[in-house]
C-alpha cells in the first residue's frame, strides 16, 4: 500500500521526469536545426547540373584523404537509400600535381567499369595497407594484384580520355571553390561537409534536408 508520503515522492519523481523529457526534446530540436552559413553554404554562382529534374549530388574527394576514407561508410549508406531522382557522382580532387595519378586511377577504373567495385578497395589499400600508389608503376602493380590485366589498365590509364577527365576534374574543383575534402555539393549550389556541419552524422542530416529543399524548390 502506498502512503501519502510515498505518493508525494512518486508525484515529484514524475514531475521531474517530465521536465527532463521536455528538456531533452527541446535540446534535440535545437541540435537538429539546420542553418545556412553554419551547416551548409550557398555558392555565390550556381553551377549548371547535368541532369534536369533530378537532385544532383557531387562528392569531391581524394583517395589519399583520411577524412574521405572515414566518411565513406556513412556516405555510401546514404547513397544506397536514395530514390531514382537522386543522381550521385564522385569527382577526384588533385590539390597538387603529384596527386594527379590518383585522379587518373579513378577515371581509369571508371572507364573499365570497375569504379564501384574498386573505389573502396583503393582507399583501404592506401589507409590500411599503407600503399602510397603515387606512381604509375605502383598503381599498375596494385591493380594487377586485384586481378585486373596490367596492360589493359595501363592503356586505359594513359588514354587521352582519362587524362582529360582528370584535368577537367581539377578545373571543376576550382570552379566550385573546393578547398578541402570530402566536400558535398548539391544541385550545383549547396555545399556541406563534416568540417562545415561539424560531424559526419550532421552532414548526412543536412544532405537529407537539402534534398527535400531541392525537391520543394522544383529542383532549383
Amino acid at each position: 500500500m502506498m502512503t501519502i508520503s510515498q505518493s508525494k515522492r512518486a508525484l515529484l519523481s514524475i514531475t521531474i521526469l517530465g521536465f527532463i523529457l521536455c528538456f531533452s526534446s527541446l535540446s534535440g530540436a535545437q541540435t537538429s536545426k539546420i542553418e545556412e552559413g553554419f551547416d551548409y553554404r550557398i555558392l555565390p554562382i550556381a553551377q549548371p547540373v547535368e541532369s534536369k529534374g533530378k537532385v544532383e549530388v557531387i562528392e569531391f574527394f581524394w583517395y589519399g584523404c583520411p577524412h574521405c576514407y572515414d566518411f565513406e561508410p556513412e556516405l555510401s549508406a546514404w547513397v544506397k537509400r536514395q530514390p531514382k531522382d537522386v543522381v550521385f557522382r564522385r569527382v577526384p580532387v588533385a590539390f597538387r600535381d603529384d596527386f594527379m595519378p590518383h585522379s587518373q586511377l579513378f577515371y581509369a577504373l571508371e572507364a573499365m567499369g570497375k569504379g564501384d567495385a574498386m573505389n573502396e578497395k583503393v582507399m583501404y589499400a592506401m589507409h590500411k595497407d599503407n600503399k602510397r600508389l603515387m606512381t604509375e608503376n605502383e598503381i599498375a602493380d596494385w591493380v594487377a594484384s586485384q586481378g585486373i590485366d596490367r596492360n589493359t589498365f595501363l592503356a586505359t590509364y594513359r588514354s587521352f580520355a582519362v587524362v582529360s577527365k582528370a584535368r577537367a576534374a581539377r578545373q571543376l574543383a576550382d570552379t566550385y571553390r573546393i578547398d578541402g575534402v570530402p566536400t558535398i555539393v548539391m544541385q550545383g549550389r549547396y555545399v556541406t561537409s563534416p568540417s562545415i556541419a561539424g560531424t559526419k552524422a550532421k552532414t548526412i542530416t543536412v544532405m537529407d534536408y537539402l534534398e527535400q529543399k531541392i525537391r520543394k524548390d522544383k529542383f532549383k
